[in-house]
C-alpha cells in the first residue's frame, strides 16, 4: 500500500509516463554534468600532477637557467585576489543594500538593475581596454597590478550586486517588520537581521568573483602585463607589472614548449580556488554565528 501511495501523485493518479520521461532526463542532465566536471578535473589532476616540484612552485623562471618557475605569478595572482575583492566587495554589498532597502523601486530603478545586467554580460576583454585607456593612460598607472586590479572590480561588481540583491530579497519580510516593531532602527536591522540571513548568498557571491579574478586572462593582458619577477618591495609591488597565473598559462601554452607546465599551473589554480573558497565559508560562518549570538 505504502508503494502504491508514494508513486501515486497529490490527485491520487499515477505518474504519467512524460513525467518519468523528464525525470529521467533530469538525472541524466545531473549525471553528465558530474562526470564532466569530473573528468577535467581527474585529467588536470593526472597530467598536472607530475610536473609539480618544489622547485616549480618556490622559483621564478629563467631562460638562462632554463627553468620553469611560478612563484612570481602565484604572488601576482594573490595580489589580484585580495586587492579586487576589499574595493568590489564592501561597494558590491553597499550597492545591493541600497537598492533592496532603500530606493524606491520604479524606472530608474530598474534602468540601474537593467545597467548591471548588462555590464555582467559585456565580454572581459572589453572591460580590459577600457582599463588599458582609463586605468592605464588616463590615471597613468601603466602596466600595474593595480590597473588589473581596478579593471576587475569593475567585472566582478555586477556579480556581487546581483547575487547580493537576491539574497537580501530571499530574507523574509516578517523578519523586517518583527526587527521594526520591536524598534530597532533600519541600519541596525539591517546589520543584525538581514545581513546575516542573507550571508550564504552574499559569500556566494565573493566565491564566484574569486573564480572570475582567477580565470581571467583577456583583461589582465592589456593591464597588469606579463611580468614575471618577485616582488622587490612587497608594499610598492602593486604598482609594477606582473602576470598572474593564467597568464603565464596563456603564454606557455601559446609557445607551444611549455604545455605540460601549463597543466601544473591549472593544478596550482585549483588548488589555490579551493583553499580560498573554503577560508571564506569558515570565516563567513565564524562572523555569522558571532551575529547571531
Amino acid at each position: 500500500m505504502s508503494e502504491q501511495k508514494s508513486a501515486a501523485t497529490i490527485l491520487g493518479r499515477r505518474p504519467r509516463v512524460s513525467d518519468r520521461v523528464l525525470k529521467a532526463l533530469i538525472f541524466l542532465s545531473a549525471g553528465i554534468t558530474v562526470l564532466l566536471l569530473a573528468g577535467i578535473l581527474i585529467y588536470i589532476l593526472v597530467r598536472g600532477f607530475p610536473n609539480l616540484s618544489w622547485e616549480f612552485l618556490s622559483t621564478a623562471p629563467s631562460t638562462l637557467k632554463k627553468r620553469f618557475g611560478i612563484l612570481p605569478s602565484i604572488i601576482n595572482t594573490l595580489y589580484m585576489i585580495v586587492i579586487t575583492l576589499v574595493i568590489s566587495t564592501p561597494i558590491g554589498v553597499g550597492a545591493a543594500i541600497y537598492l533592496t532597502e532603500y530606493a524606491k523601486q520604479g524606472r530608474f530603478i530598474r534602468l540601474i538593475e537593467f545597467t548591471i545586467e548588462t555590464l555582467a554580460g559585456i565580454p572581459s576583454i572589453i572591460y580590459g581596454l577600457f582599463g588599458a585607456i582609463f586605468f592605464g593612460t588616463l590615471l597613468q598607472l601603466g602596466y600595474s597590478i593595480l590597473s588589473g586590479a581596478f579593471t576587475l572590480t569593475i567585472m566582478v561588481l555586477p556579480l556581487i550586486i546581483r547575487t547580493t540583491e537576491e539574497a537580501l530579497k530571499t530574507v523574509p519580510a516578517s523578519y523586517r517588520e518583527g526587527a521594526l516593531g520591536m524598534g530597532a532602527t533600519k541600519w541596525y536591522m539591517i546589520r543584525t537581521v538581514i545581513l546575516p540571513s542573507s550571508l550564504p548568498g552574499i559569500i556566494t557571491a565573493v566565491i564566484l568573483s574569486i573564480g572570475r579574478i582567477v580565470g581571467e586572462s583577456a583583461a589582465l593582458l592589456y593591464t597588469a602585463g606579463s611580468v614575471t619577477n618577485l616582488p622587490a618591495n612587497w608594499l610598492t609591488h602593486p604598482a609594477s607589472s606582473g602576470a598572474t597565473l593564467t597568464v603565464q598559462m596563456y603564454f606557455a601554452v601559446s609557445e607551444g614548449r611549455y604545455i605540460e607546465q601549463g597543466f601544473g599551473i591549472a593544478l596550482v589554480l585549483m588548488v589555490i580556488v579551493l583553499l580560498i573558497n573554503g577560508l571564506t565559508k569558515v570565516l563567513a560562518g565564524r562572523a555569522g554565528s558571532k551575529a547571531k549570538g
